[in-house]
């Protein structure tokens, strides 16, 4: 069973930056497409980025030039690089991986808060 664990949340300035991370575990990291996902209060939850086991990416237009997705196959981990945040960026992440040959087999993470304020 695939478990996945985020880190790395927490209260930032308005344009600073974070490095969240997410631990991946229980079947081969690398059959998995990996996403961050984020919520907003009171908002749906949205994909803001994507990462293939060959490392191609893609971005919400809304974090595009802000945010890297990045993922270390070794170690099992996805990083989300997030600079420049916004007021906007506060949400809970999640972290979501689906697997390559049964996209119906996909599991998520427990989120990690990010909050930005002065």
């Amino acid at each position: 069973q695939v478990q996945l664990a985020e880190s790395g949340g927490g209260l930032v300035q308005p344009g600073g930056s974070l490095r969240l991370s997410c631990a991946f575990w229980g079947s081969s990291f690398s059959s998995y497409v990996m996403y961050w996902h984020r919520q907003a209060p009171g908002q749906a939850r949205e994909l803001v980025a994507t990462i293939t086991s060959g490392g191609s990416t893609n971005y919400a237009d809304s974090v595009k030039g802000r945010f890297t997705i990045s993922r270390d196959n070794a170690n099992s981990m996805v990083y989300l690089q997030i600079n420049s945040l916004k007021p906007e960026d506060t949400a809970v992440y999640y972290c979501r991986a689906e697997n390559m040959a049964n996209r119906a087999m996909y599991y998520w993470g427990q989120g990690t808060q990010v909050t930005v304020s002065s």
